[in-house]
């Protein structure tokens, strides 16, 4: 599958859940703040998005439920990321831009930094991209 292909998708799920227009959808865009996802719009996106592309995203892959809902102390206290937890988030999302979460690392922003290629990402590295086939939008 081409990137081209995947963007293509992405964007036909974000405009479905989010009845959003197709030029405010940006490779840059931020699902929350640009786009106005809540958490159940994003779990709608991964719902259309497996259906459509025939993938399977495990609960907590797109942001790593068993880190922010830390109750031991090792990546969160008082709401805001350890330095490990930090670690542990760019470990597991190394699509996401980690550095804009470092500025104000709380829980709460995990979900505030994705953005569109990072959704393109994970869909990415679910079905293989040929990455000497197809165009990239930009991705």
């Amino acid at each position: 599958m081409r990137k081209e292909e995947i963007y293509n998708c992405v964007k036909e799920a974000l405009i479905e859940a989010l009845a959003v227009d197709e030029e405010e959808i940006r490779p840059e865009s931020t699902l929350v703040g640009d786009l106005g996802a809540e958490s159940i719009d994003i779990l709608d996106i991964v719902f259309q998005l497996e259906k459509m592309l025939g993938i399977k995203i495990e609960r907590g892959e797109l942001v790593p439920a068993d880190i922010i809902n830390d109750k031991e102390g090792t990546y969160v206290q008082d709401n805001k990321l350890t330095e490990r937890g930090l670690a542990e988030i760019e470990k597991r999302m190394p699509y996401a831009n980690i550095e804009e979460l470092k500025k104000n690392p709380m829980v709460s922003n995990i979900i505030t930094i994705l953005t569109v290629r990072d959704l393109c990402y994970l869909v990415e590295s679910k079905v293989g991209v040929d990455p000497e086939c197809g165009i990239n939008p930009g991705i």
